[in-house]
């Protein structure tokens, strides 16, 4: 099986922490879709190399930006472009990232009507001053009116957002916020850690001094609270920043973890497969106006790359990573496996990661909030 991720870099207006691949300009967005449509065209032969292997698409996921501030009939052009080109399994997840204020009867209409089958809304908080300060376009009861819209339109798969780790945010606010999310009872919830990305209104408040993150202890202070009360609504943790009701996990991003062959349309988009990745250029205006669509490069992975990478997806789920796994994914991996070894027992001594039975690594639980520098530790050379 494989999946197609579509980047819409288009919003309406940008968020104070975001630094992903978009715009506020809408100079572009009549150019986007016949762009699109090259690229489609172009990569129609991307997934041919899988030869034996099921080369159908199992999973759709149009993210942003804020793809919501697409017209439907936008959106249903590059839909019927894909549907056209590649193969659809049968049943297949299709997800779209909303905005809450984009949400109204119709449009939610819409989305069904074109197929999809799962929403992604991004709330980031229940606290009007939290998102006022974020330069979110909604409210909390707008958040909450496109949640209920969704719901009395059919949507019986939704993912909700939150944000948590910065200066406004006190243990209350938070703990009231998944409060509200679990008497919501989305199928799925992400909750993210706030970071200063490069080129963000955040990082400029940070270097003149106008703000700064919480200590690492009051963080993993929150992170602990989210566990336990999720836990206690009935979800389970799946991934680092992921959770949901049992079997409503997330299959297109879960592909990302188990290393599944996608192809990554539009401007800053990345494809994977076998031992190869590649990414579109993130300069939007030169994407939409590329006719050749030079607009990417690309990588061979290094057998310690392969190695790496599997480690690391994989101690960032439940599930962890076999070590069987990683004794078979390169010619080199026994001579990997013998270096990785003494870090597993001594991580194991400290409690950091554990070791099943059957040869599983997996980081506890309760680690996850320093997952990123115990894998760091088990990387190879």
């Amino acid at each position: 099986m494989a999946g197609i991720y579509l980047h819409v870099p288009f919003c309406n207006s940008r968020c104070i922490y975001c630094g992903f691949c978009s715009t506020v300009s809408r100079n572009l967005r009549q150019k986007y879709i016949p762009a699109l449509k090259r690229e489609i065209s172009e990569r129609r032969d991307f997934f041919s190399s899988l030869y034996e292997t099921d080369q159908r698409i199992k999973t759709l996921y149009i993210g942003g930006g804020t793809p919501s501030v697409l017209p439907p009939d936008t959106l249903q052009e590059a839909v019927s472009a894909i549907r056209e080109t590649f193969k659809i399994a049968e049943e297949y997840e299709f997800t779209v990232e909303v905005n809450p204020d984009d949400i109204a009867e119709d449009y939610a209409t819409s989305l069904r009507k074109m197929g999809v089958n799962r929403v992604s809304m991004g709330v980031q908080s229940f606290k009007d001053s939290h998102l006022k300060w974020m330069r979110r376009r909604h409210d909390s009861a707008t958040a909450i009116n496109a949640y209920n819209i969704l719901r009395n339109s059919g949507f019986d798969n939704i993912s909700l957002d939150l944000i948590f780790g910065f200066p406004l945010m006190t243990i209350k606010d938070w703990e009231e916020n998944l409060e509200k999310i679990i008497d919501l009872n989305p199928e799925h919830i992400s909750a993210y850690q706030m970071g200063i990305d490069p080129d963000t209104p955040l990082e400029r408040m940070e270097k003149t001094g106008d703000f700064s993150l919480p200590s690492q202890e009051e963080s993993e202070e929150m992170y602990t609270l989210l566990q336990k009360k999720l836990k206690e609504g009935g979800y389970i943790q799946y991934e680092v920043s992921n959770f949901c009701k049992p079997d409503r996990h997330s299959r297109h991003n879960s592909s990302y973890w188990n290393r599944t062959p996608y192809l990554g349309l539009g401007p800053g988009a990345h494809s994977f497969i076998g031992r190869h990745r590649e990414w579109n250029t993130s300069d939007i205006a030169t994407w939409c106006d590329s006719s050749t669509l030079q607009i990417r490069e690309g990588e061979t992975l290094s057998p310690e790359d392969v190695f790496n990478e599997i480690l690391m997806l994989g101690l960032r789920t439940t599930d962890g990573v076999n070590l069987n796994t990683l004794r078979n994914c390169a010619p080199q991996s026994p001579v990997f496996l013998s270096d990785l070894l003494p870090k597993i027992s001594a991580m194991e001594s400290k409690g950091l990661i554990t070791l099943t039975k059957d040869g599983t690594i997996k980081i506890p639980p309760e680690r996850f909030f320093i997952s990123d520098g115990i894998i760091r530790e088990l990387f190879v050379c």
